[in-house]
C-alpha cells in the first residue's frame, strides 16, 4: 500500500492527485447518491426538459392551446442544455429513466472538477502549493461536495464559469484576451443562474478599485453582453418577441413573492457556512475570507455583494447560499494560514489537536453517508415502479393531510407525462370520484398514491367509500436521509408512499 502511494505520489502532481481523487469520490455519488435535492433540481430541469424532449408542450412558452402565455422567468440555457442531452438519448434509444440519470449525474460531476481545478490554481497562485493543496483538499473532500457535485442545482452548476473568470483576471500578463474570456464565462454563469449578476457587480468593483484600464473594462463587457446577448436576448426576441422576457418576468416574481415564502432571519446564510463548513474550522475559513479583502479582491468583493442581496432580501432558501460556498473555502483557507503563521506562538497545540480530529472525524463520518444518500426516494422509486409495473398507467394522489396543495410526483422517471388528480382537505375525495366519473376512461387513473403515513387507515377508508375495489399494492419506504431530515424538520415532506390499485368498475 505505501508503495503503491509513493509510486501515485510521484506519477501525478498535486493537482493530478486531487482531480483523481475528487473524482473517484464523486463517482460513488454518480452511482449511489440517486434521486434529487430540492425541487428545482428536478422539476424545472430535469422534468421541463425530458418533458420537451419526448414531445410533451407544458405552460411555458405560447402555443395554439394556450396563446396567451406570459415568461415564468426561468433562464433557459442550463434547461436546454438538458432538453438537447435527452433528445439525443431518445434517438439512440436510452430511454430508461434512473439509467440516464446516473449519465446525467456522471456529467455534472465531471464539470464540477472544474472547482477543484479552478480553486487549487488559484490559491496556489495567491499563496503557494501548501495553500492550494489544502484549498483543492477541502473542495474535493467536504462532506457536501460529491453530492452537491452531481445535483442539477444551478446555484452549484454556474461556480466553475465564475471560477475560470476570476483566474483568468488574476493573471499578470492582463492581456485583452483574458478579460473578454472572464466575460464570457460570467454571461455563461448569469445565463445558468441569474443572481450571480451580484457575482459579476462584486467583480466589476474589483477591477475599478484596481484601476483597470478603460479598454480592458470595455472588452470584459463586451465578453459578457456577447453571451448574454446570445443566450437571453436572441433566444426571448425568438419566443417572446423582445429582449430579456424572462429575465425581467424571474424579477418581478422575486419582488412579488419576497415574503410569501421562504422568510427567514437575517443571519440564516452565515450560520449556514459555519455549519457546512464544520466548527471550528469554519469559524477559521469565514474569518479568513474578511481578512483577505486586499490579497482577493475578486473573490472578496463578489462574495460580499451576493451575501449582502441574500441577507437583506425576505425570501431566504438554503440551496441559495451554495453559489459562494467554494469561493469563501478558496479566500478563507488563505486567510486561515495567514492567521495560524501570524497567531503561531499563541496557539493551543492541544486544543487545535482536539480540534483538527474533530472537524476530520466529523467530515469522514458524513461524506461516505450523504454521498450515497437516496433523496427523496419515496416518491422517485414511487414512479419507478410504475416504469417497472405498469408503465402506461396513471394515477392520483392523496395527501389529504394538507390543506390546499399536493407532493408532486416526479413523472420523469415513470416514463410518462400526465394531469393528476391532488385529493387534500380542500379538494375531498368525494371531489375527485366526481372528477374521475366525468373523465374518459382513457384518461381515468388506476392507481391511487397516499403521501405519508400519518392517519393512513382513516384516509384509506375514507378513499374505499368513494373507490370500494381499491386494493393494496405496496409501500415504498423513504431513505436514511430522508428520514433523518424529516426527523429534524418535519416540514420536509420525506414519508412514507402507499400505492393502491383502483380497479374501477364505473356505470
Amino acid at each position: 500500500m505505501k508503495q503503491f502511494i509513493n509510486q501515485y505520489k510521484s506519477k501525478f502532481s498535486p493537482l493530478q492527485q486531487l482531480l483523481i481523487l475528487g473524482f473517484l469520490v464523486r463517482l460513488v455519488a454518480v452511482f449511489f447518491s440517486k434521486g434529487f435535492g430540492w425541487s428545482d433540481d428536478h422539476f424545472l430541469i430535469i422534468e421541463t426538459a425530458s418533458s420537451w424532449a419526448d414531445g410533451y408542450t407544458n405552460r411555458w412558452f405560447p402555443s395554439e392551446r394556450y396563446p396567451d402565455q406570459v415568461p415564468q422567468g426561468h433562464a433557459l440555457l442550463y434547461i436546454g442544455i438538458h432538453y438537447y442531452i435527452f433528445s439525443f438519448l431518445n434517438f439512440i434509444g436510452w430511454h430508461e429513466p434512473q439509467s440516464r440519470m446516473t449519465f446525467i449525474r456522471l456529467i455534472h460531476a465531471l464539470w464540477s472538477l472544474l472547482i477543484i481545478y479552478y480553486g487549487y490554481k488559484i490559491a496556489e497562485k495567491s499563496s503557494g502549493r501548501r495553500v492550494a493543496w489544502y484549498t483543492g483538499i477541502f473542495l474535493a473532500f467536504f462532506w457536501f461536495m460529491p453530492f452537491i457535485s452531481v445535483r442539477n442545482l444551478v446555484e452549484f452548476v454556474c461556480v466553475p464559469a465564475i471560477l475560470a473568470a476570476i483566474w483568468h483576471l488574476m493573471q499578470e500578463d492582463k492581456k485583452l484576451k483574458r478579460f473578454l474570456y472572464a466575460g464570457l464565462w460570467l454571461g455563461f454563469a448569469f445565463s445558468v443562474r441569474f443572481q450571480t449578476t451580484f457575482i459579476t457587480a462584486g467583480i466589476g468593483v474589483a477591477l475599478l478599485i484596481q484601476r483597470t484600464s478603460f479598454k480592458q473594462l470595455l472588452t470584459f463587457t463586451l465578453g459578457f453582453s456577447v453571451f448574454v446577448f446570445l443566450s437571453q436576448v436572441v433566444v426571448d426576441l425568438v419566443i417572446w418577441h423582445r429582449p430579456f422576457a424572462e429575465f425581467t418576468a424571474y424579477v418581478q416574481y422575486n419582488l412579488d413573492n419576497a415574503t410569501h415564502y421562504g422568510v427567514d432571519v437575517w443571519h440564516m446564510y452565515p450560520d449556514l457556512i459555519l455549519g457546512l463548513l464544520i466548527p471550528p474550522l469554519s469559524i477559521l475559513i469565514f474569518a479568513g475570507y474578511f481578512i483577505t479583502w486586499k490579497k482577493s479582491p475578486f473573490i472578496f468583493w463578489s462574495v460580499l455583494f451576493y451575501l449582502a442581496f441574500h441577507i437583506y432580501f425576505p425570501n431566504k432558501q438554503e440551496r441559495f447560499v451554495m453559489t459562494v460556498i467554494p469561493l469563501i473555502i478558496i479566500s478563507g483557507t488563505d486567510g486561515m494560514f495567514m492567521l495560524y503563521w501570524k497567531y503561531y506562538s499563541r496557539i493551543n497545540t492541544h486544543l487545535f489537536r482536539i480540534s483538527k480530529v474533530f472537524v476530520v472525524s466529523l467530515n469522514l463520518i458524513l461524506l461516505p453517508i450523504l454521498s450515497v444518500s437516496y433523496s427523496k426516494r419515496h416518491r422517485v422509486e414511487s414512479m419507478t415502479w410504475f416504469y417497472k409495473n405498469d408503465r402506461n398507467a396513471r394515477f392520483m394522489l392523496e395527501d389529504s393531510n394538507k390543506e390546499n396543495d399536493v407532493l408532486i410526483p416526479p413523472l420523469y422517471y415513470a416514463g410518462h407525462y400526465f394531469s393528476t388528480l391532488g385529493i387534500n382537505k380542500t379538494y375531498t375525495p368525494d371531489s375527485a370520484l366526481k372528477a374521475v366519473k366525468e373523465m374518459q376512461e382513457i384518461e381515468r387513473p388506476a392507481y391511487v398514491i397516499f403521501w405519508q403515513a400519518e392517519n393512513i387507515k382513516a384516509r384509506v377508508d375514507s378513499l374505499k367509500k368513494r373507490f370500494p375495489n381499491m386494493v393494496y399494492v405496496t409501500t415504498i419506504e423513504p431513505s436514511l436521509i430522508d428520514k433523518t431530515l424529516y426527523f429534524l424538520n418535519p416540514l420536509n415532506d420525506n414519508h412514507q408512499a402507499f400505492i393502491y390499485r383502483l380497479n374501477l368498475k364505473m356505470d
